[in-house]
């Protein structure tokens, strides 16, 4: 076996299998999520506004070139995540994203990466957050930002019992609680929501849940803000919570909470607990 291959069958050669039997590309997306959101400062990154890294730092960091990643599928990992988890940008533009830079491989030093959310380290939000306010809600305001009409949290019958007795959400070692802004394809609530023309027309959620939850947690954003509970959007559209001033959602601010198994109960309305 030549040098050249040598522990490439574990970790991965290029334009195969990756760990075990997961895909290239998922491997390297793994690797790239857990460096830029929990391990950047381990391997002496230091993320920049917006949460933002020099990509030619992140290939010399060991996880990522153990696996031996190029510039190339970088921006492949980037372009084609079906959860939009990364951005790329120019070091001298990073307010602007790009979904296609051209010569990423010629000169990777000329280009950031950065995870859009899920980060356990400590970030700079600007550029990368979106705060969500009340006037956001006011047709009047003349904001270009607006509520999402849906703010939902998925989870397990398992964690639930766990999340009543907690009173409410927590970041779980996470900066924030993670919500979807619609639901996944296949999924539908019990009962009808405010059915606003722009709920009714928006395509699946594409991050912010995952599709294997079995308890909806259905927010009441307005009084969630009204209450003191912060709300983000991040750049791929997930809706983000650190909770109150005690870091929870609290259960007062629960619209409505779904189990979906064994045809459906809603287990939570407006703050109570169901009987």
């Amino acid at each position: 076996m030549s040098s050249s291959h040598r522990g490439r069958g574990r970790e991965g050669g290029r334009g195969g299998k990756g760990r075990g039997s997961l895909p290239r590309d998922i491997v390297v997306s793994k690797a790239l999520s857990k460096l830029l959101r929990h391990q950047a400062e381990l391997f002496g990154l230091k993320l920049g506004e917006g949460g933002y890294v020099n990509v030619k730092d992140v290939l010399a960091t060991p996880p990522i070139r153990t696996l031996h990643v190029t510039p190339d599928e970088i921006a492949s990992v980037v372009a084609t995540n079906n959860k939009q988890r990364f951005s790329l940008a120019h070091r001298t533009t990073p307010s602007s994203p790009l979904s296609d830079p051209t010569d990423l491989a010629a000169d990777p030093s000329a280009y950031l990466i950065r995870a859009n959310q899920g980060h356990s380290i400590a970030v700079d939000a600007t550029g990368l957050l979106e705060p969500l306010t009340l006037a956001d809600g006011d047709a009047d305001a003349g904001s270009g930002a607006h509520l999402p009409d849906m703010v939902v949290h998925g989870t397990t019958n398992a964690a639930w019992p766990l999340i009543v007795a907690s009173g409410g959400l927590k970041p779980m070692g996470r900066n924030h609680v993670h919500f979807a802004a619609g639901l996944p394809a296949g999924f539908a609530p019990l009962e009808p929501l405010p059915a606003t023309r722009e709920l009714m027309d928006a395509p699946p959620v594409i991050s912010g849940m995952r599709s294997t939850s079995s308890v909806l947690i259905f927010i009441d954003l307005p009084k969630a803000l009204a209450a003191g509970v912060d709300f983000w959007r991040s750049s791929n559209g997930v809706i983000l919570s650190a909770g109150n001033a005690d870091g929870v959602v609290p259960l007062d601010v629960f619209l409505r909470v779904e189990a979906r198994k064994r045809g459906g109960k809603v287990l939570l309305r407006d703050g109570k607990l169901c009987k």
